[in-house]
């Protein structure tokens, strides 16, 4: 049988411990066969991100027409968007049902602290998150969506997202599920390392790598956390770079 098909619509890591190239090693990890739109490149290594190079929504439309007009796509996930023009595109195919099992991970601020998106930009992500499947802001990209849509509580961002909301980092280990007007708490394990990088996009990735296989979207978040978890395990005592190194996507 073939594989389910996941495209992931982002950016590049020169250092391959996110973005694309995690997307991508993500989906191989969860038997799917990956697709790529790519929104921008950077320049960056484990110590931070150097240069920022988005490409033109022209571009990025391109290469979507030319993955959707040819492969089965069954689920998408979104990384950085980098800017307006390339979240109002990305929007668009998503409102007309191009998208499907949209997984959105609203891309704010690099781990080290890098801004990756425009300055502005971050209101059509609340465009965006009414068509996803499920949404993973990390806490402090869950609140700057509250501020700038003027929304009251995280539960209000919660009902602004198609399916599910995922706000990872809660605490040590804890992240939370919204979904359908109640919260669920998805403890788990706390682990010693400095080898963090990428863990959002890997987890964003494998729960729409999940979705891609039919699992149902709690199911596909719970498995995810999981699946992170042993990555991070595997590979907590690397030393690969000077800064936070990256997650292992195979288990092999």
């Amino acid at each position: 049988m073939n594989p389910p098909v996941v495209l992931t619509i982002a950016g590049s890591d020169s250092s391959g411990g996110a973005g694309i190239a995690a997307d991508l090693a993500t989906f191989a990890a969860a038997g799917t066969h990956g697709t790529l739109a790519v929104s921008a490149v950077t320049a960056q290594n484990t110590v931070g991100v150097q240069e920022v190079y988005p490409m033109s929504a022209e571009l990025v439309a391109q290469q979507l027409d030319s993955l959707l007009n040819d492969l089965p796509v069954a689920a998408v996930k979104t990384g950085m968007l980098a800017n307006r023009s390339i979240i109002s595109t990305v929007g668009e195919y998503a409102a007309a049902g191009k998208l499907p099992n949209l997984v959105v991970d609203p891309v704010v601020v690099s781990s080290t602290g890098h801004r990756l998106l425009d300055t502005g930009a971050e209101a059509l992500y609340l465009e965006l998150l009414q068509h996803s499947q499920v949404a993973t802001p990390n806490r402090r990209e869950a609140q700057l969506l509250c501020d700038v849509g003027a929304l009251y509580s995280l539960e209000a961002l919660g009902k602004i997202c198609g399916g599910w909301l995922v706000i990872t980092g809660e605490s040590t280990g804890i992240d939370r599920i919204f979904h359908d007007g109640t919260w669920t708490q998805l403890a788990g394990r706390e682990i010693e390392t400095a080898n963090d990088h990428g863990t959002g996009c890997t987890f964003s990735a494998v729960v729409a790598a999940n979705l891609a296989h039919g699992i149902e979207p709690l199911e596909a978040i719970v498995k995810a956390k999981e699946f992170v978890h042993w990555r991070i395990v595997r590979s907590a005592n690397w030393d690969l770079g000077q800064g936070s190194g990256p997650v292992a996507h195979l288990l092999d």
